[in-house]
């Protein structure tokens, strides 16, 4: 996929942080660009932002017939999908004792079964591109940490979940790999962009990873990335 001009991407949760930051990125490649998020309103402002070759789409990535909806609108206006990139994600962060039910499933749902569920509705389309499918992991898929039961497993499920798929269909011509950022200046857990601005990961360097995977020459596949901050905070 070296030339990106005219190639589609659907993006889930990508009305912000990273997501939206990939866009930009992919859209200055020429690529048309897809993205989802909980409510329209917020979806199609952030498409109108974007720039005329993006749309945005309202899809829960917890159901399926949400999922199929948002691929079946993605090739109704842009004809085809060449990549999907699952990004959408939330984090709840608590000790065993004060996690509730209701915050280890969304966590769940959101972050593993949701991958899933976007994989499931865009692969036949993603087959017929002889594509690409990004998931966004975290470092928090390796590396386990107090309050982090939630994350920890659906993060080292979303882990293991993208290599195992990457076997499954590397021989269909369809490559998969999964991002693990660690520290990323975005909306993500309450914070704000500015927060450690001048060290944290941005999401433009994550979009500039993507181009790179997309061009990346075919008979290559990095399949799994580990990215971090160069430096700490008090460094």
């Amino acid at each position: 996929m070296s030339q990106l001009k005219d190639k589609v991407v659907l993006i889930t949760g990508g009305t912000k942080g990273i997501g939206y930051g990939i866009a930009e990125a992919l859209l200055s490649k020429g690529m048309k660009v897809a993205i989802t998020g909980r409510s329209i309103e917020s979806a199609a402002q952030a498409a109108a932002t974007l720039g005329p070759n993006a749309i945005g789409i309202q899809a829960d990535v917890k159901s399926l017939e949400s999922q199929e909806k948002a691929v079946a609108e993605v090739i109704e206006t842009f004809g085809q999908l060449d990549v999907l990139l699952a990004n959408a994600g939330v984090g709840h962060f608590a000790s065993i004792e004060d996690m509730s039910v209701s915050q280890w499933q969304d966590t769940i749902d959101t972050n593993l079964t949701g991958v899933f569920l976007s994989v499931k509705a865009s692969l036949d389309a993603i087959k017929k591109t002889k594509g690409y499918i990004i998931t966004i992991s975290s470092l928090a898929g390796t590396n386990f940490f107090a309050k982090g039961t939630a994350y920890n497993a659906s993060k080292f499920g979303l882990t293991g979940f993208t290599q195992a798929l990457m076997l499954d269909v590397r021989n269909d011509d369809v490559k998969v790999t999964t991002i693990m950022p660690g520290s990323v200046s975005s909306h993500f857990g309450g914070r704000s962009p500015e927060d450690g601005k001048d060290w944290r990961i941005q999401p433009e360097d994550l979009g500039q990873m993507v181009v790179d995977l997309l061009q990346i020459h075919p008979r290559t596949l990095p399949s799994k990335i580990e990215v971090r901050p160069s430096k700490t905070a008090s460094s």
